[in-house]
């Protein structure tokens, strides 16, 4: 079909990254996540593939969902692979406007006869696919199961049933989405590797799916009738079962908000046991005997000076100049721009954002400096896939073994960030092994009292010649770390991890594995069926990393099913539990922030490289104000106007003022302003302020806030009840407008 020719390599972040265990490995505080996969684009001289051939098989796949689409809409990028697949892939693209809105799809085929592996679509219109969707989860799913057997030859998939998701926080405007895991079995049997994923919209509409195909068709599979007695193997787990205590740093993404808890999790000594021999599955493949017990090693005992006493903007470019230089003469490193902000965890920085600019283009990223110790704590080398990409010799030749390169980790932490590393122990976890071109990722987690800290640790990646390719330090300033004197022991901790015990049967290919492409049956522990739970310390109470605390359940006649679904969405924040009044009058702070987070995405952790001086509206609301993001939001949208010097958040919002706003979210505020060609027939009208006639009138007539028995009731507080009910209705005439607020 084509000749290939490798021409390039270029970053490229996976489709989908799954980890190979979901339960022991995601309980490791040091486990590391594979790098991005490197992308390598095949000469498109060499590729013999037409736009209509792959148009064809699309049509395929969806005979008449997209008619309204013409050949001319469709474009074709250049074939690609990745170096552990030479199998060529193929994107076809989509754009088109219909009625003022774009749509935009993609599609991925693989291999010879073009099977189609992705597929993304973004629709014109998805105003029916809104909360309250049309279909149910239930619905969905048969939606997604039948459309994977009919088009995407899944007869020999199934359902799974414990899969992650994590949406955090959905805006309203936003269509309602399932998404179902299906993975393919053997012997009825699953396949760790071989999964897909199909995501339907809340009207019933396909539009994403991923299906994870193996590397090679004559793969093998250890027969299912050898396997060992699975409670014969649980009890042997249970027997070697052991916790470790760890701090576990919860981070809030939408706040901003630090807490650090002491938690229980399962020693990360092995990853599964071998279903037909009961021999250990670790990192390095089976093995007999389990590992033994990591000792925590700091990597250096007293403090080390800093690798200098501050650093100024000046200085931080000839570093960086020095530190990205790259000899090449097809390749040109240019600063693009030098700032002083606050990274993510709060730490003063110097950050460089730079560009490597060359004849088609250019790729750029950027990177750190500590400003009180000019070390440099964020770096992604990009130079090698660049050099190898004009067809450079990268000059990275020596191989190092894993202890050469763990040495050598050691010795580059030293020159450029010794300042850190009395706080941090040697690994405790195997790293991760790119044998294909011999690097290795190292992680040294942080230690405090004595017990290692998850979500914490130095990331650093030795390339096969021993130089860095990457280094970021996620050092966090925190005040207060929980005492361990007060836990529960680790006995009753074990007994509490081994009662949630359970074994999943699974095909697993390990890379240390002698016979390629064999598949080996592997029990996989799990625990609770959740592969992020963890036991907390001082409870002993389960726990999820992601899916925080339950939310409660609010009863209401008519405004239920909105209440509960903004509380869902994290949108409504319901502090008071099951004393929670859905009839009493919300304030204006509380109302606009419901309002917002319903509209848009927050997030408060201040990491915005370029970010300005931040604006103060009002005196009384500054940047340290919960509300100040939502309140300073609304301002420049002009929903609230700076007419005085303070806002009273705590005052309870009318159904006036709540219209006033709700029109301007709209847009319509100077249709709304010409209150002459408004003719309020309320009994009521009289109390409505003049310049705020057009307001209530639009409010009323778009259905956003409705009068009743004739009656507006402007002065009438609004309720918490009644604002779910019309914000939902703003974020209808939202879609339907088209008129999104910018994020």
């Amino acid at each position: 079909m084509a000749k290939l020719k490798k021409v390039g390599m270029i970053l490229s972040s996976s489709v989908l990254s799954f980890g190979m265990f979901s339960s022991v490995a995601n309980a490791s505080t040091t486990e590391i996540g594979q790098p991005e996969k490197v992308r390598i684009q095949v000469a498109s001289t060499d590729v013999e593939i037409s736009k209509d051939e792959l148009i064809k098989k699309f049509r395929e796949i969806f005979p008449h969902q997209f008619d309204f689409l013409t050949n001319n809409d469709f474009h074709v990028s250049s074939g690609h692979m990745f170096p552990e697949d030479e199998t060529v892939r193929h994107d076809l693209v989509f754009t088109k406007t219909i009625n003022g809105k774009q749509i935009y799809g993609n599609i991925g085929f693989v291999g010879e006869e073009l099977d189609i592996e992705n597929f993304s679509y973004q629709p014109p219109n998805v105003t029916d696919a809104l909360f309250p969707p049309k279909v149910s989860k239930e619905e969905a799913k048969k939606i997604a199961g039948n459309f994977m057997k009919e088009f995407l030859d899944g007869k020999d998939y199934q359902l799974e049933t414990n899969t992650f998701n994590y949406y955090p926080q959905q805006i309203l405007t936003e269509p309602i989405r399932y998404s179902f895991t299906f993975a393919r079995t053997e012997n009825q049997v699953s396949i760790a590797d071989q999964i897909m994923q199909v995501s339907v919209l809340g009207n019933g509409e396909i539009v994403s799916f991923y299906k994870m195909s193996p590397q090679s068709t004559k793969s093998t599979y250890e027969d299912v009738t050898q396997i060992k007695d699975k409670y014969e193997m649980v009890k042997k787990v249970k027997e070697n079962l052991s916790v470790e205590l760890n701090y576990q740093v919860n981070y809030d993404y939408q706040t901003g908000d630090r807490s650090v808890e002491l938690v229980y999790r399962p020693t990360a000594k092995f990853h599964g046991i071998e279903a037909s021999t009961g021999k250990w599955l670790t990192a390095n493949g089976f093995t007999s005997d389990i590992p033994g017990e990591t000792k925590i090693e700091k990597v250096t005992v007293n403090p080390l000076p800093a690798k200098q006493d501050g650093i100024t903007v000046e200085e931080a470019k000839k570093i960086a100049e020095q530190f990205l230089a790259i000899d090449s003469d097809k390749i040109k490193l240019n600063i693009e721009s030098i700032q002083e902000i606050e990274n993510y965890n709060g730490m003063p920085v110097i950050s460089v954002q730079y560009m490597y600019r060359y004849r088609t283009g250019g790729s750029g990223s950027s990177l750190e400096i500590n400003k009180s110790t000019g070390e440099i704590i964020n770096y992604h080398n990009m130079k090698d896939h660049l050099l190898m990409k004009y067809g450079e010799d990268s000059k990275k030749e020596n191989s190092l073994s894993q202890q050469e390169a763990l040495s050598q980790a050691v010795k580059l932490l030293k020159e450029w960030v010794p300042s850190y590393l009395h706080n941090y122990a040697m690994p405790v976890g195997e790293p991760y092994v790119d044998e294909r071109v011999g690097s290795y990722q190292f992680s040294f987690p942080r230690v405090v009292n004595g017990i290692i800290v998850n979500g914490d640790q130095i990331s650093i990646g030795i390339a096969s010649d021993g130089s860095l390719n990457s280094l970021n330090v996620d050092y966090q300033e925190m005040e207060n770390w929980p005492p361990s004197d007060d836990v529960i022991s680790t006995e009753e901790v074990k007994a509490i991890f081994e009662e949630a015990l359970d074994l999943n049967l699974t095909y697993m290919k390990h890379s240390k594995n002698e016979k390629e492409n064999h598949y080996d049956l592997v029990y996989v522990p799990v625990f609770n069926e959740e592969p992020h739970g963890y036991v907390n310390a001082h409870t002993g109470e389960w726990n999820n990393l992601f899916n925080g605390k339950d939310s409660i359940t609010i009863s209401h006649p008519w405004a239920e099913e909105e209440l509960n679904y903004l509380i869902n969405a994290r949108v409504l924040d319901i502090k008071e539990g099951k004393s929670f009044n859905p009839d009493a009058a919300i304030s204006k702070g509380e109302a606009l922030k419901v309002i917002m987070s319903s509209l848009t995405y927050f997030y408060r952790g201040g990491y915005y490289p370029g970010q300005p001086n931040m604006n103060q509206t009002f005196d009384n609301i500054d940047t340290k104000h919960t509300l100040y993001q939502e309140i300073e939001r609304a301002v420049e949208l002009g929903i609230l106007k700076a007419d005085s010097q303070n806002f009273d958040v705590d005052e309870p919002v009318t159904r006036e003022e709540l219209s006033v706003w709700m029109i301007r979210v709209l847009g319509l505020e100077q249709a709304a302003k010409d209150s002459s060609i408004y003719k309020a027939d309320f009994e009521d009208a009289d109390k409505i302020q003049s310049p705020n006639i057009g307001y209530v009138a639009m409010a009323n007539s778009i259905g956003l806030v409705k009068a009743e028995q004739n009656r507006f009731n402007p002065d009438r507080e609004v309720t918490y009840a009644e604002l779910a009910v019309s914000t939902i209705r703003l974020a209808h005439a939202i879609a339907e407008s088209g008129r999104g607020l910018r994020y």
